[in-house]
């Protein structure tokens, strides 16, 4: 069964999607994190049950974040779905320091893809269903421009903004 609940924050009204799992602490699995007017973002759909409580834990760590309080999440996603280009990109967002941000060149060096891969990269970051969780906005231009983010330029700068970490570039 697919779940959902909408929570404030400081980026606008998040969309959280999951799914239902007996592992999962709260019982839910968070499968997509949207923010308004996000490309390519989740929109809820015939079917969803809406269930607030089943994110409060979810929910909790966000507004930890949001402030400040919390520099890594601990709860259960649903697993990663998407094309093993796309989840070694993915895997590698996972992997980027709270607080640091890193290129696309970065990005393409870690997975072992040739540099000329840049554009697949930002196109597989774009695709990530889990904003502000698995985290893209950490990813910007060589050249330090905060370039592609499917939330958009003023929300990648105010996650950044939180962690500490514009214009920092590792």
């Amino acid at each position: 069964m697919t779940l959902y609940t909408t929570l404030d924050s400081p980026l606008g009204e998040l969309l959280l999607v999951g799914e239902e799992s007996a592992t999962a602490p709260d019982g839910t699995a968070l499968a997509s994190l949207s923010v308004p007017g996000q490309k390519g973002g989740a929109t809820v759909q015939d079917g969803w049950t809406s269930a607030p409580a089943a994110f409060a834990g979810i929910a909790h760590q966000l507004r930890a974040y949001f402030d400040g309080e919390l520099t890594r999440f601990a709860f259960s996603c649903a697993p990663i779905r998407g094309t093993d280009f796309q989840r070694r990109v993915w895997q590698a967002l996972e992997d980027i320091p709270y607080g640091t941000t890193t290129t696309y060149g970065r990005i393409a060096a870690d997975i072992g893809a040739a540099r000329g891969t840049v554009r697949a990269i930002g196109t597989a970051i774009g695709a990530n269903p889990l904003l502000v969780v698995r985290p893209c906005h950490r990813v910007i231009a060589a050249n330090g421009a905060l370039s592609g983010y499917a939330g958009g330029p003023a929300r990648k700068q105010q996650l950044l903004g939180i962690e500490g970490a514009w214009p920092e570039v590792r």
